[in-house]
């Protein structure tokens, strides 16, 4: 497929809404060369690329930026990755889904969490290969009694999700999304201000002309965790009626909602900025949501391209991570384990035990991708150079050190695996005492598995607009594919 070819493929995806697997091509002109050789001698990755494959890394960014402008919540993104899904041949697995080889399922986990799953040649219990990351993001939440006045406004209260930078939620445009659930066991969709025709929410700053006493608090002094509340309303109503009460009116009446309905709802407040290119060379995505979004989408698409792989495949989508992998949708809850059992059932009938099942755990590999600071222009020196990942230069393997790494072993079969696909990478190690971070790694590696951390280097993750580098986004893409491929 030609160059010009693949970019009218690509528009056509995104016109008729879907995001479909990326064209043979990407997966058959590797890079020239790796961006880091032997040596640790590193380059930057677009140095690395022929015209045509600098020609799909923009094709795939538009793919991703229409995706990321869907995709603006874990449910959301459930909703999304099962419609590519059902597009690609895969269907919901089902307790007599037969296991044959090249087989294609979901599983949707109470529409929060999804795995996707490509059975393969081999016996489920000589292990599996999964690629793990999660779909929350940092954002506002709303409480569940939120509605009230002050000021002759009407606001909402809310909590966080994820760690945040407070003042840099203020005075940017905020869309409310997610879903109301009610007695009666309907449930409503919610998704205001993502439309240019919609209105949007804002939490206003303090002018500078009115800020005497505030300049010289600390940013984390600024502004309180109870201060984050939007306002969502101005105009009073007739008769002595509060603004927060034509809030509720307008609730009822264009959506059947009452304030009880609000205490079974799961409302999010997020930046309502679409994904751009960033910089006159366009190298470069502004998004909400990339820590870790980014990730996931990498993760779906290469699992969508890969035939009948030789290891069963499964690509496993988690939420809360941000807050620590709780709650029966995140990577703490028994539900992966229990895919597990559900896939080795099915094979197997009443022949399965559970010995198989810790059996297939213990013999299987995985990667749990996810996002990481990059080293910052502004700031260098937060990262020791020799180990700080830079955007640009490819896939970063995240070595903390003090037991928490992959074993080496392990680690020497991750590097065959991306210099046998030409994919650059390079390292991560924070520096020492004074950063830290994690993924959804730990909770698999408890489970007895081959597990390591690997993403790529993102500036500003945990705002409400981050940035990441097209090329990083695509190998990326192209290192889950040669894992799920190994």
């Amino acid at each position: 497929m030609s160059g010009n070819n693949y970019t009218k493929y690509m528009k056509t995806l995104l016109i008729s809404g879907l995001v479909a697997a990326v064209s043979s091509m990407i997966l058959g002109t590797p890079a020239t060369a790796a961006a880091c050789n032997e040596n640790m001698d590193c380059k930057s990755a677009w140095l690395t690329l022929t015209p045509e494959q600098k020609a799909e890394i923009f094709a795939f960014g538009e793919d991703y930026k229409a995706f990321m402008d869907k995709a603006r919540s874990e449910l959301t993104f459930v909703t999304e990755a099962i419609k590519i899904a059902e597009t690609n041949g895969f269907k919901p697995l089902r307790d007599d889904s037969p296991m044959t080889p090249g087989a294609r399922y979901y599983d949707n986990n109470r529409d929060r969490a999804v795995s996707l799953i490509v059975v393969g040649t081999d016996d489920l219990s000589s292990g599996i290969h999964v690629i793990g990351s999660h779909i929350d993001s940092p954002r506002l939440e709303l409480k569940n009694v939120p509605l009230y006045s002050k000021g002759e406004f009407a606001l909402f209260q809310t909590n966080y999700h994820g760690g945040m930078k407070r003042h840099q939620w203020t005075n940017i445009p905020l869309a409310l999304i997610g879903r109301v659930d009610k007695k009666d066991g309907t449930t409503v969709q919610i998704n205001i201000g993502m439309d240019e025709n919609d209105p949007i929410f804002m939490i206003p700053e303090v002018s500078p002309h009115t800020d005497r006493g505030y300049g010289n608090k600390t940013v984390a002094e600024h502004l309180s965790a109870e201060d984050m509340d939007p306002i969502i309303a101005h105009i009073p109503g007739e008769g002595g009626d509060t603004v927060s009460d034509q809030v509720e009116t307008y609730l009822k009446t264009t959506f059947d909602i009452t304030r009880g309905d609000l205490v079974s709802a799961e409302l999010l407040l997020v930046p309502a900025m679409k994904s751009r290119d960033m910089g006159f060379d366009r190298g470069l995505i502004a998004a909400y949501g990339q820590d870790d979004r980014l990730a996931s989408y990498t993760n779906v698409r290469a699992i969508l391209d890969i035939d009948t792989p030789t290891k069963t495949a499964i690509a496993h989508l988690v939420d809360n991570e941000e807050v620590g992998n709780v709650n029966n949708t995140g990577a703490k809850s028994q539900y992966f384990s229990n895919l597990i059992s559900r896939l080795i059932e099915a094979k197997m009938g009443d022949d399965m035990r559970e010995s198989y099942v810790r059996r297939a755990l213990s013999n299987s590999r995985m990667i749990s991708i996810d996002v990481n600071p990059g080293i910052n222009p502004m700031r260098p020196n937060a990262w020791e150079p020799l180990n700080g990942p830079r955007l640009g230069y490819g896939v970063n393997l995240k070595l903390y050190g003090r037991g928490f790494n992959a074993n080496s072993e392990y680690i020497a079969y991750i590097r065959k695996t991306l210099d046998d696909a030409s994919v650059p990478w390079q390292t991560a190690t924070y520096k020492v005492g004074t950063a830290g971070g994690g993924t959804i790694g730990g909770e698999f590696s408890r489970q007895d598995m081959n597990v390591i951390d690997f993403g790529v280097p993102v500036l500003s993750i945990h705002t409400p607009y981050a940035v990441s580098a097209k090329v990083d986004v695509w190998n990326l893409y192209r290192a889950c594919y040669a894992f799920f491929k190994k």
